[in-house]
């Protein structure tokens, strides 16, 4: 089978125009994912500090209001008014009904003797002395535990509070509910997986968490410990086989307790698993719209090609035929001459002829009658034969000067009206404003009607097509300015506020075959086509534009007074 001459063109040109959209567009899309999946990752981590801030504060301001309680204790009420079981019972209540946080309350001397207490234990005359909780109570003047068993040999931690006077220093203590800390520190909740805990230094749980792990127990996970401080520090972390999470950590204001807060990495970016699958699909759908848009235009294309080549060949045979009539025109005519020339001869010998036959019946040389009657039938003849072949040449000659201009007396002031009028529809459509300024007498001019009437109508098409590229359909304008000059000649200037004409162009504006319209809007003959008549007018034509502004065609003819 033989191939296509069109083949090779057609894999080029569907090749660029699938890859010439198709890698700005796969740039694009994979720019704007690697963005979103950023700004995604970003908030999603943000949000993750942000959470872990709020809790640590939460925690945090639980703790400072427990140690303020005991606090304003210290500070309002003796040792003596404190150890007497009664004053102590009322203060605890008082307690209670500020926070029920408090399980009891204890007092310690000097020497870490348990000397009163209020609570569900029997403490009372426990010593404390060596502790390492009552030591650092005195020392710092605050303290407050890790979880530890105790004498109670259950979970829980305290809150101490030293007052340090003269010599002879002593202690109020308060046991926290752990539960209810506990249950203050696992309420936060992210997505599904979400959970918060408390870790102390040594990494040993200081309350429980949600997916396993109870109080005082050391997690199998070994967390990296951010960096002293309560800058909040995440990161993505796995143990073994375990799924991978988001972490937030932070220590809490005395940098004793590490705040951890995690989720699932799969559960906290869910948001980005869940919005690449629209991405995939626009990826497809825009992909395979490239594509098809790929193998539509390029086979309207192709198509437009064979057809451009198609006309191209007719119009080749138009034109050799056009070629050949054109040469047998100027041949006929030529041979219409050379016509011409021998019936002219013979005309002047047939009137010879016609002379000498009267002379010679004037002199009695040649008789009327039947011979004499011959002679002039053919002499007759003759000259109707000649008549006919003149006739013939004449339209002959009449044919090769058809197009020949037959220039009359034409006043402008009315016959460039009549032609404004032929176009002011056309413009007033495309929200064109025309005006014609024109002097009040006639202007006179030898030309031909129709041929001025065709320069006129293609500069204000021309000038129209100019605007409506230029501006649309608002704002669009054509002046028409008729005057007379000093030396006796007419001017008429057609002005657009149009595209223009740029510099490098305006010197070609009147070459054949060259034209500033797109492809199949202009073949580039029209103004030449009108410069020529112009000057076949005896006159002359002229253009001033400039770029994005406007254009201005003047046609100078001579008046009819100024010819005579």
């Amino acid at each position: 089978m033989e191939k296509s001459p069109y083949t090779s063109v057609r894999r080029f040109i569907l090749a660029i125009m699938i890859l010439v959209p198709i890698i700005p567009f796969l740039l694009a899309l994979g720019i704007g994912n690697h963005s979103f999946s950023r700004s995604i990752e970003d908030s999603t981590i943000s949000a993750m500090k942000r959470i872990a801030a709020d809790h640590r504060q939460m925690i945090e301001s639980f703790l400072s209001e427990r140690t303020n309680d005991l606090e304003l204790i210290v500070n309002t009420n003796s040792f003596d008014e404190l150890v007497k079981p009664e004053r102590l019972s009322s203060i605890f209540r008082q307690l209670q009904l500020t926070s029920s946080a408090f399980v009891d309350l204890g007092i310690f001397d000097a020497a870490g003797v348990h000397v009163a207490y209020h609570g569900p234990y029997n403490l009372t005359g426990k010593l404390y002395r060596d502790t390492a909780w009552f030591r650092q109570t005195i020392e710092k003047g605050i303290y407050i535990s890790d979880v530890f068993l105790g004498y109670r040999n259950i979970p829980h931690f305290i809150i101490a509070v030293a007052k340090r006077k003269n010599d002879n220093p002593w202690v109020i203590r308060a046991t926290v509910d752990s539960l209810r800390f506990n249950t203050l520190v696992r309420q936060i909740r992210i997505g599904k997986t979400g959970e918060a805990y408390l870790l102390n230094r040594n990494g040993v749980l200081q309350t429980d968490r949600r997916s396993g792990g109870d109080l005082m127990e050391t997690p199998r996970e070994q967390i990296p410990s951010p960096l002293n401080g309560q800058e909040i520090h995440t990161f993505i972390h796995q143990q073994g086989d375990q799924e991978p999470f988001l972490y937030a950590t932070t220590w809490l204001k005395d940098q004793n307790w590490m705040l951890v807060v995690r989720q699932e990495e799969t559960d906290a970016f869910m948001a980005l698993q869940n919005a690449r699958m629209p991405i995939l699909f626009i990826c497809m759908i825009g992909g395979g719209c490239i594509i098809a848009a790929a193998f539509t235009l390029t086979g309207a294309i192709v198509r437009k090609m064979e057809q451009t080549d198609a006309e191209k060949a007719l119009l080749n045979q138009q034109l050799i035929g056009a070629s050949r009539l054109a040469e047998l025109g100027e041949m006929a005519a030529g041979f219409a001459h050379e016509i011409n020339n021998p019936l002219q001869i013979i005309s002047t010998e047939l009137s010879l002829i016609r002379t000498l036959r009267a002379e010679m019946l004037e002199s009695g040389q040649l008789q009327p009658g039947e011979p004499d009657d011959e002679v002039s039938d053919s002499i007759d003849q003759i000259k109707l034969q000649i008549d006919r072949c003149a006739r013939i040449t004449a339209a002959i000659l009449k044919f090769g000067r058809q197009n020949e201009s037959r220039p009359e007396e034409l006043d402008l002031t009315t016959v460039i009206p009549e032609i404004m009028e032929m176009v002011h529809k056309k413009a007033e459509v495309h929200g064109i404003r025309m005006e014609g300024r024109l002097p009040e007498g006639p202007i006179r001019v030898l030309a031909d009607a129709s041929r001025l009437q065709q320069v006129l109508l293609n500069l204000l098409n021309n000038a129209i097509d100019a605007i409506i590229e230029q501006r649309g359909s608002t704002g669009g304008a054509i002046t028409l300015d008729l005057f007379t000059g000093n030396n006796g000649s007419a001017t008429i200037d057609v002005s657009d506020n149009g595209t223009g004409i740029s510099p490098e162009n305006i010197k070609k504006i009147f070459s054949p075959f060259f034209t500033t319209k797109p492809v199949g809007k202009g073949t580039g003959l029209g103004l030449s086509v009108c410069y020529g008549i112009v000057q076949q007018m005896g006159g002359q034509m002229a253009v001033e534009s400039t770029a994005d502004k406007g254009a201005t065609f003047s046609i100078v003819l001579p008046t009819s007074d100024a010819g005579a």
